[in-house]
C-alpha cells in the first residue's frame, strides 16, 4: 500500500524545490556545460553576465566614486555633466550613475529625499542655503568630515571639508 504524505507535504516540497531552482538559475549555463561536455565548466559562483545585486552600501559608494571622479571639471549652472557640472547636477548625475533616481534640483532634493536622523554616511547630501538664483546648494558627503561639491562660478568640482550651518541632510536610499 503507497505511503500518504502529510497534509502540506507537497506544499513543502513545492517550497524547496523553487527555493533551490532560483539559487542555482545563475548558474544553469555553466551547469549545462558541466553536464553537456563533461568537464568542469564552473569557474567563479557567479556568471559574469548576470546583474550585479547592489546595497543601499554599495549604491552609495558608487555614487561618491562618481563624483569623486569630477573633480577639476568647471562648474557650469544648470550642468549635469559629462563635462561640466552645477551643485545639484553633480549629485543628481552620481546617483543615477548608482541607479538611483533623485529630484535634480537642490531644492527639490532636501524636499523629496528621506531626512537624514543620525550621522552623516558618504553618499548623503547636505543642503545649505545661499543667496544665488535657487536660494540652494548642495554637496555629497564621501567621508569622515569630507564631501565633494560644484561650488560655483570660477571654482570647479572640489573635495573639501564638510561645512556646518546645513539646512538639512537627506539619504537617497532612504533615512535613518
Amino acid at each position: 500500500m503507497p505511503r500518504r504524505l502529510a497534509p502540506g507535504g507537497g506544499l513543502a516540497v513545492l517550497v524547496v524545490v523553487t527555493v533551490l531552482a532560483a539559487l542555482a538559475a545563475p548558474h544553469a549555463t555553466a551547469l549545462r556545460g558541466l553536464l553537456t561536455s563533461g568537464r568542469a565548466a564552473i569557474a567563479s559562483p557567479v556568471s559574469p553576465a548576470a546583474p550585479a545585486i547592489r546595497t543601499p552600501a554599495s549604491r552609495a559608494a558608487h555614487a561618491v566614486g562618481f563624483a569623486l571622479r569630477q573633480r577639476g571639471k568647471p562648474y557650469r549652472w544648470g550642468a549635469e555633466g559629462p563635462h561640466a557640472f552645477d551643485c545639484s547636477g553633480l549629485t543628481w548625475a552620481a546617483w543615477q550613475a548608482a541607479g538611483v533616481t533623485i529630484p535634480r534640483t537642490a531644492a527639490g532634493q532636501l524636499a523629496g529625499l528621506p531626512r537624514v536622523r543620525g550621522r552623516l554616511r558618504p553618499g548623503d547630501l547636505v543642503i545649505y542655503r545661499t543667496a544665488g538664483p535657487t536660494r540652494r546648494h548642495v554637496a555629497m558627503v564621501v567621508g569622515a568630515g569630507r564631501m565633494v561639491e560644484a561650488p560655483g562660478r570660477d571654482i570647479p568640482v572640489r573635495s573639501t571639508s564638510l561645512r556646518r550651518g546645513y539646512v538639512g541632510a537627506v539619504r537617497p536610499e532612504g533615512g535613518q
